[in-house]
């Protein structure tokens, strides 16, 4: 809370100083800027081959195109984890939307 107190009021200041520093060669000051321009990604688009998923069967191809994927080193073992996981949530809402058409047919029929 000090060192915010302290800072109060001075950013347009402080970042014109940073930016000043970076232009005259201050590596330190160049790196703060362009970080702040450009930060690093946390994660990066991937492509790679997918058959279109309509069915829980399909999910379950698509599952196994990740699986390749990953063993033939297109996609990480961190990226296949986490394109699984997004197939997972799509088979359960295939799954859910079918349980749900289900009941809705065996209500009607009552």
């Amino acid at each position: 809370m000090a060192a915010l107190t302290l800072l109060d009021g001075q950013s347009e200041a402080l970042t014109q100083a940073a930016v000043d520093a970076a232009l005259k060669g201050d590596v330190a000051a160049l790196r703060l800027c362009l970080e702040r321009i450009a930060p690093p990604r946390r994660d990066a688009p991937v492509t790679f081959d997918l058959p279109p998923m309509e069915t829980a069967a399909d999910a379950a191809k698509a599952a196994a195109a990740i699986l390749t994927a990953v063993s033939e080193g297109e996609l990480t073992p961190t990226e296949g984890a986490h394109v699984m996981a997004l197939i997972e949530t799509f088979r359960r809402t295939l799954e859910t939307t079918e349980l749900e058409t289900r009941i809705a047919a065996l209500e009607a029929k009552e």
